[in-house]
């Protein structure tokens, strides 16, 4: 279970953007997390892909305590989740080729062996050819590169992924052909998902469930009422 535990998170103490949200994914599920811009819902998922310390609260990630965050946390829990962002070209170091940029966690895990072997089977799987990677990302366009960033996000098979408005800059053929990526490593290998986002049709065709982020002006404990067509929505 991936579980974050009013959860109070920002980038100023005195203003947090995220206050005392609680979200949970079970392994194997499938979970949108649906909100405007603006709402905190990257910072949430930041929060639960162990990138950014939050002020207040818990994450428990496979039933144990998250303690550290970034280089900070355990490798056993850093590698276990999977994280593909919005916007590729500010995740993708510009000197690298594609396929160093796959690479990348493998190298920094001390698994160079299984480099030539990993992105062999992911590039097909993800639509790069041999000749795309062996560019760098000022060559190739926003959805090719954003095919790297998701193979990079799957290199170490991590149980949980986590894509943060994945699809947003891209077009709906490139959509659906990752959104079936990440269903098929999902089917494989039994990974939870939380996919966030604003497109509601993407999120209700793609997830087993969709919660939707409703601001409110007053800060609390979060609850959860039913919306439009039963889909939940999360209030803080």
């Amino acid at each position: 279970m991936l579980e974050l535990t009013r959860v109070t998170a920002g980038y100023d103490r005195r203003e947090p953007v995220v206050r005392e949200v609680s979200l949970s994914v079970a392994p194997g599920e499938s979970l949108g997390l649906l909100g405007p811009s603006g709402c905190g819902k990257s910072t949430l998922a930041r929060v639960a892909a162990l990138l950014h310390r939050p002020y207040a609260g818990t994450v428990v990630l496979d039933g144990e305590p998250v303690r550290g965050w970034r280089h900070r946390a355990p490798r056993a829990q850093r590698t276990a989740v999977g994280v593909v962002f919005q916007q590729p070209r500010l995740s993708a170091d510009p000197r690298l080729t594609l396929r160093e940029l796959i690479a990348q966690p493998l190298r920094a895990t001390g698994r160079r062996a299984e480099v030539a072997d990993r992105v062999a089977a992911l590039a097909p799987a993800v639509g790069l050819t041999p000749e795309l990677l062996e560019r760098r990302p000022h060559e190739v366009s926003d959805g090719q590169l954003q095919r790297a960033c998701l193979a990079r996000a799957l290199v170490l098979r991590p149980r949980w992924l986590i894509c943060d408005e994945m699809t947003a800059m891209l077009d709906a053929s490139t959509t659906a052909a990752l959104v079936a990526v990440v269903e098929s490593y999902r089917r494989e290998s039994g990974a939870g998902l939380l996919a966030v986002g604003h497109d509601r049709v993407l999120l209700e065709r793609w997830c087993d469930r969709t919660v939707g982020w409703q601001e409110c002006s007053a800060p609390g404990a979060p609850q959860e009422v039913m919306g439009p067509g039963g889909q939940e929505i999360l209030t803080t």
